[in-house]
Formats: structure tokens, C-alpha cells, sequence
């Protein structure tokens, strides 16, 4: 065996410590050449199995063929078979103490057959050719949090099919260019992607995970995916990943019961079980398994070259009691309801991720007001870079829905997200899960019926944009879907060819350039020093004006938003001060070349407050941004500056409770 074994004793105490982060070299299937022979080496991390063997194309799935061997009592089995070649299928047949003996998936396959079937595939990824070298420089030098950051959630499957095919999917090679034209066509800055680890249920929509090293062969091989990669980067567009270290289906494929006991989750039901969703919780507290969850999270934006992941149901694993009545679940050695081995978890994926790879990120898909999601891990903090402004969003979603006769009753639904705007490094999403199971797409939400709608939602869009906070849109909002997202069908595309349709896309990507545009957008998203109220209190009007300010108090912006079906032909707003306002935009869109952008001078005449004021005709549902310049702020001499005023949280909310 020591001629040939890949795995050392440093190997085994690192993967023990939870801290080998390229365990992936290790453990799963590798072509190698050893002694001159060329060959495949298998390693299976199974502690309580009495034997394993490795089955595949290779051995006629012979069970007695190709046994493996135990290292040291390690509960690692390895072996090495000759003269295997090409990507043969192979699962791990193991056998109990108890005499029973089933057929698993490699956890750490970096392929798999494609679905319906469940077997793995032997593949090599770690000589992909890569050509976005300029994108990765830029990438490691620059600060997410202070960048724009307008993303394009979409599931792959879905998005765009070829014409005429029935249900074929486009492969990741064929995608790409596709994608990439559009997203650069309307200005977006990253693609978020659902559903690309493996998973055997459509239904799912990827958010229960059998294989979590391997890119979905629904749409090609690992080097395809590696290729979409590569190809949007070039084309100037980052990519984040749905990731779901929160828990894992119950297929018998899978990591379920894997060497006959409970052994990537908890032992105890109460623990290791989620019982609305039938899936079961990964056992943070054992160290090989926070590693084999770390190390693919680095595997992903290492190997892949991702540029971020958005963890999904973050809230599952930080309480106890997530989902769950009285006598489901176990509380912590202090008596609480916090998940600790979770928390330590996050912590440290988050310290390693975002330190070994600068620029990139991670997100959380946090439901709740757990303090501190984006707050350093020294500082107490779980140490992602952003989080979802969940409560933003259902408060958004909630006004956006009534009718504009009684939206001034809720108008303090569009105000509160600013009391706790900079508690967090916030994402503003509208995403796929609002848009699914009875919720309505984003356009049928809008009440009234035909332009009205469209004009309600451009208002709705220009709202968040404004608002501090990065960007995310679910596809098929940009061009006011009217059917509810289904993973079974493309996008309904063909609405384009109506005008509405049209011009709502133009409009949404007339916002995504603005955004790009001006840097007070987002440099100062989580400050306040970059925002303003104008006027937070026009309930009875239901119009919000405010300002967003740059760094360098330059190429301000001025947003004002009517969400009435009532003109206001002489609506006068509060400015911060005197100078000229140039708008830049209204409900039609950007003022491009060729159509003179209008300026309002301020005139010394009190309004909203402020000293000085203009008046122009805003229309219903009528938005509109000026464009003006502040002259810079002087140093203080002697006097010690204020500190800013304390950071506050939002009141907490109930749990969301995906469908899955």
C-alpha cells in the first residue's frame, strides 16, 4: 500500500482538524500514474463501514472486484485500479457490521451521471485553461462593499431553451454567450446562479444537493462549466453560486445514513432532521464534515474561479428551533436555541474563504435579525460580506401591492428599512422566491390593471435603486413576466414584442447603467454619510424624495418618486443646496443622446425643509433624477468631529420557512 497510497498522516490529521482545505485533491476519484501505470485512485471517507469496494463501468459493477483498503483505522478507504481511463461511472459499494450493503455516490465526485441516473463520474479538474487572468487581478484589488453590485438571479434550466427541441437544455458552452449578452445589454454586473451543483430533483431547484463537487451535467462536463466561467468573465461579468451547507435530501444515492449510520449529519433526529423540508442537517461539530463543507466552498471559487456564494437558509442553521415545535429539538449546552457548532461554522468558512481569496464574497440568506451577520468574526460577527435585506424586501412587496388610494396608510413600509440601512452590508433582492407557489410574478402583484401596472413597477425599480443597498432582480422581472416562475419552461420571452413589455425592460435597464454611472449609488451604501431624507413624511401624497451623495460630493443624485395615479404639475422639492439640478432621468427612462436633459436651477424658496427648492411637473407614477454637485466639506480645525450615531438592528422577524 505505501507505494501507491495519496494520502498521508499529515493528510488525515488536517482532514481530522477540519482545517484541510484541499481535501478534495484527497478523497474522491483521481487519474494518476503511479509506477508507471496509468490508473485511478479512489478514496472514501467511511468510518463505520466493515468493507468497501468501488463499482463502475470498469468492473461490470462487480462488488467483489475492486475492494478497498482501510488506511491505519482511519476510516479513510483507498484504492488504486490500473488502466481505467475516460470519465467511467463508479459509485462506492459499502457494507455494515450488520452484514447490510447498498451502493453510494462519491461525495467528493466532480461529476455525475446525468439524471435520472445517480451514479458519479471519474473527471479531472485541475487543468482547466483559463483566460480571464485580467479579470481575476482587478477582482483580488478591489473591495465588494464599495463597488456596484447589480445582480441577475436566474436558474440556467429556465432562463432559455432552444427553440423547437422539447425539453433540451442549452450546455454551459452554448449558454454563455447567450448570457452574457444579455446581462451586458442591460447592464447588470453579476449573474447569480441557481441549481449548479448537482441535484437529482428538477423540483428542488437545486436547493437539495447530491453532489456537491460536481457542476450539474444537465447542461455538460465540468470543463464546459469551467468555460461558462471563463467566458462571462471575459465579458466583464462576476458570478456568484447558490450554495446549501444547511442541509442535504434523503436519497439513498446520497450523503443520508452514508456508511450505514448517521454520519454527515447529526445522530439525533432532533438535531439532524428538518422535518418541514424532509432533509437532514449537517453535523457541524464533527470536524471532517465542517472540512468537507469549507474546503468546497474554496473548491468552487478556487477551482472555479467564483466570484462569490450566496449561502442559502442561513437562519436554518443558526437556531436550534428553526422550523421546529416543542420536543423536535434539543437546545445548546447553555440552554439556548443558537446552533454553536453552526455559528463556529460560518465563522470559520468565512475567515478562510474571504482571506485566501481577496475580492471575493459571500452572502447570507439570513431571515431573522441575528446581530452582526457582516460584522467580523474577531468582532463577534459571522464575517459574511452581505446580507439579504429580507425584511426590506417583504416591507417593499407589502406597499408595492396595495392600492395607491391606500398605499399613504403604509407608507411607513418604504421608510423603516432606512432606520437600520446601515446596521448590515444589505443586498435589496426581489427574488425567485417571491415570485413562486401563488405569490404572483412582480408585475401581477402591482394593483390596477394594464399601463398602470407597468408604471407602478418602474416606480417600484427606481424605489430600490435609489434606496442604499446593492441590487438583485429574479429573471423575467425585468420585462414584467406575467406568469409565475416554474423550473419545468423558459421565460416567456415573447412579451417582448409588446411595447409595455419593452419599454419596462428598458426602463429597468436604464437603471442599471444610472447605478454604474454614479458612484454615490453605491460607494456609500452603508454610511450616512451617503444618504438624505428629503422629504420621508409625504404619506398623504405617498411621494419619497431623498439624496444619495458620493465621496467626493460630486454627481450627486436627487431621486423623487410618485406612487399615485395623480400628475402634479407643479411639484415643488427641497434641495440640499443652491446650484443646478440636471435631470437624468425619469419614467421614460435615461436621457440619452439626443434628448436635452432639463435643468432646474434653485431657487431661494423654503420647502421640505431646506433653504432652497425647484419646482417641476411630476407626473402620475412619475419618477425623476437630478444630477447636482456639493461643494466640499471643510476640515475641522480644532473641534473633534461627532461620532456617528450607533448602529441600530431591526425589530426581529418570524422565520421564513422555504419550500423546497
Amino acid at each position: 500500500m505505501e507505494k501507491w497510497t495519496q494520502i498521508s498522516e499529515m493528510d488525515r490529521y488536517l482532514f481530522g482538524e477540519g482545517t484541510h482545505y484541499q481535501i478534495y485533491d484527497k478523497l474522491g476519484a483521481h487519474p494518476v500514474v503511479i509506477d508507471g501505470q496509468a490508473g485511478v485512485y479512489f478514496a472514501v471517507w467511511a468510518p463505520h463501514a466493515a468493507a468497501v469496494s468501488v463499482i463502475g463501468e470498469f468492473n461490470g459493477w462487480d462488488t467483489e472486484a475492486s475492494p478497498m483498503e482501510e488506511i491505519e483505522n482511519s476510516g479513510i478507504f483507498e484504492a488504486f485500479l490500473p488502466g481505467v481511463t475516460g470519465h467511467p461511472m463508479y459509485k462506492y459499494q459499502i457494507t455494515t457490521a450488520d452484514g447490510r450493503s447498498f451502493a453510494k455516490a462519491d461525495p467528493f465526485a466532480t461529476y455525475a451521471e446525468l439524471r435520472p441516473g445517480t451514479a458519479s463520474r471519474v473527471y479531472d479538474t485541475s487543468h482547466f485553461t483559463w483566460n480571464d487572468q485580467k479579470w481575476m487581478t482587478e477582482r483580488a484589488k478591489k473591495n465588494p462593499v464599495q463597488q456596484p453590485l447589480s445582480i441577475y438571479e436566474l436558474q440556467l434550466a429556465s432562463w432559455k431553451c432552444p427553440e423547437d427541441e422539447g425539453s433540451a437544455l442549452y450546455n454551459y458552452r452554448e449558454a454563455a454567450p447567450l448570457l452574457a449578452d444579455y446581462v451586458k445589454k442591460m447592464g447588470y454586473t453579476h449573474v447569480e446562479l441557481i441549481g449548479i451543483a448537482e441535484y437529482p430533483y428538477d423540483g428542488s431547484w437545486g436547493y437539495q444537493v447530491t453532489g456537491y463537487y460536481a457542476p450539474t451535467s444537465r447542461h455538460g462536463n465540468p470543463s464546459d462549466f469551467a468555460w461558462f466561467v471563463d467566458y462571462l468573465h471575459q465579458n466583464g461579468i462576476g458570478i456568484i453560486l447558490d450554495w446549501v451547507p444547511a442541509h442535504f435530501p434523503r436519497d439513498a444515492h446520497g450523503l443520508a445514513d452514508f456508511d450505514g449510520q448517521p454520519l454527515f449529519e447529526y445522530a439525533d433526529p432532533r438535531k439532524g432532521e428538518h422535518p418541514d423540508w424532509g432533509t437532514k442537517i449537517f453535523d457541524y461539530e464533527k470536524h471532517e464534515v465542517s472540512n468537507f463543507l469549507i474546503a468546497n466552498a474554496l473548491f468552487w471559487i478556487e477551482r472555479y474561479h467564483i466570484d462569490g456564494l450566496r449561502v442559502d437558509a442561513v437562519a436554518s442553521m443558526l437556531y436550534l428551533d428553526y422550523g421546529k415545535s416543542d420536543g423536535q429539538w434539543v437546545a445548546n449546552r447553555y440552554g439556548g436555541n443558537q446552533n454553536l457548532d453552526a455559528i463556529e461554522f460560518l465563522r470559520h468558512m468565512n475567515s478562510v474563504v474571504l482571506g485566501r481569496n481577496p475580492g471575493a464574497m459571500t452572502i447570507a440568506e439570513e431571515s431573522t435579525a441575528w446581530p452582526g451577520v457582516t460584522a467580523r468574526p474577531e468582532d463577534g460577527g459571522l464575517g459574511f460580506t452581505f446580507k439579504w435585506n429580507m425584511g426590506w424586501m417583504h416591507d417593499f412587496l407589502d406597499y408595492m401591492s396595495q392600492d395607491p388610494l391606500f398605499r399613504k396608510y403604509h407608507h411607513n413600509k418604504m421608510t423603516f428599512g432606512m432606520t437600520y440601512a446601515c446596521s448590515e452590508n444589505f443586498i435589496l433582492v426581489l427574488s425567485h422566491d417571491e415570485v413562486v407557489h401563488l405569490k404572483r410574478s412582480m408585475l401581477e402583484k402591482m394593483p390596477g390593471q394594464g399601463d398602470d401596472r407597468f408604471r407602478s413597477l418602474k416606480a417600484g425599480y427606481m424605489f430600490m435603486f435609489g434606496h442604499p443597498g446593492k441590487k438583485l432582480l429574479f429573471m423575467g422581472q425585468d420585462f414584467g413576466q406575467h406568469r409565475e416562475w416554474s423550473e419545468a419552461r423558459q421565460l416567456d420571452w415573447y412579451l417582448l414584442k409588446d411595447t409595455c413589455h419593452k419599454s419596462l425592460q428598458s426602463f429597468y435597464s436604464g437603471l442599471l447603467h444610472l447605478y454604474r454611472k454614479h458612484p454615490c449609488m453605491y460607494e456609500n451604501d452603508y454610511t450616512w454619510d451617503g444618504f438624505q431624507w428629503i422629504n420621508a413624511d409625504d404619506g398623504d401624497r405617498s411621494i419619497f424624495s431623498f439624496v444619495r451623495i458620493a465621496p467626493n460630493r460630486k454627481k450627486n443624485l436627487l431621486f423623487v418618486c410618485n406612487f399615485t395615479p395623480v400628475d402634479r404639475p407643479d411639484y415643488r422639492v427641497g434641495v440640499p443646496d443652491k446650484g443646478n439640478y440636471t435631470q437624468v432621468f425619469n419614467e421614460d427612462g435615461l436621457f440619452g443622446r439626443g434628448k436635452k436633459k432639463p435643468v432646474f436651477p434653485a431657487e431661494h424658496s423654503e420647502c421640505d425643509g431646506r433653504e432652497y427648492s425647484f419646482a417641476y411637473p411630476l407626473p402620475a407614477y412619475g419618477v425623476a433624477v437630478f444630477e447636482f454637485d456639493l461643494p466640499a466639506l471643510k476640515k475641522p480645525t480644532k473641534a473633534i468631529a461627532k461620532k456617528a450615531p450607533a448602529k441600530k438592528s431591526p425589530a426581529k422577524r418570524t422565520s421564513r420557512k422555504k419550500s423546497q
